[in-house]
């Protein structure tokens, strides 16, 4: 994916990024043999041929985690407030990662890190229809009928929701909570929070087991794994079809 070159630059440990300006003004960058000046070029690294004062610049290694995020971690790579961030979490990465859309605070679970940004954006892109499954604790047991509502799609202060898959995971014997398997296949925001809050069960504990066909079965919360050749191929084929 093109980025300005002093961010490419950047990215690739050269200097800071005010410096990599620089170093492009001072006439010293070249992109595939080119001598560049300009600060608003754009190149990408992955086919490019980049050189500061004649030496290449580091291929950046693609890489691809997935991480159980913990309830009470902030879902970015920094925080103003100091608030534990996912990043804290893995520690044993050289190349620099960004998660690939969103968990809330409040939220856990599954969630993709990587420095693919071109894969990254077309698998949050606002038309995809990346499936993302869910378990959601709620007060009380929704009735059969409540959930119908939520497959066929429900009215939120942002519009109908898409259908969704739903089904009863886990039912508490007295009655006090349940636990609903929910797939959607949007990205807006607290979505799934705001359809039990519609049909009046609030949730309690939101925990994200799946995306794109990839699963969290075992992974420890807090821990990380590298995303195997055919998980990688899955991400792949759904940013494909958003291409499409």
């Amino acid at each position: 994916m093109e980025e300005r070159l002093q961010k490419v630059l950047a990215n690739a440990g050269v200097a800071s990024r005010r410096k990599c300006e620089e170093l492009i003004a001072s006439g010293k960058v070249t992109v595939n043999g080119e001598v560049v000046t300009e600060l608003g070029r754009k190149a990408d690294p992955a086919v490019d041929a980049i050189a500061v004062a004649g030496k290449p610049i580091k291929k950046e290694t693609k890489i691809y985690m997935m991480f159980n995020k913990p309830k009470g971690v902030i879902t970015s790579v920094t925080d103003p407030k100091g608030r534990s961030v996912v990043t804290d979490y893995i520690k044993d990465v050289k190349e620099r990662l960004y998660p690939v859309g969103r968990l809330d605070y409040d939220s856990e679970g599954l969630l993709l890190l990587t420095n693919d940004g071109d894969l990254a954006h077309k698998l949050t892109h606002p038309s995809h229809h990346v499936p993302k499954t869910y378990h959601a604790t709620v007060e009380r047991v929704p009735h059969g009928s409540a959930l119908e509502r939520l497959k066929k799609g429900i009215k939120l202060d942002d519009g109908m929701t898409a259908p969704a898959e739903v089904e009863y995971h886990d039912i508490d014997p007295d009655g006090k909570f349940a636990t609903i398997a929910i797939t959607i296949h949007e990205g807006r925001n607290r979505q799934v929070r705001r359809m039990f809050e519609a049909i009046h069960h609030p949730v309690t504990r939101l925990k994200r087991v799946s995306f794109g066909g990839l699963y969290l079965n075992n992974l420890q919360r807090g821990k990380h794994r590298k995303l195997t050749a055919e998980e990688v191929g899955k991400l792949q084929d759904f940013a494909a079809e958003v291409d499409g």
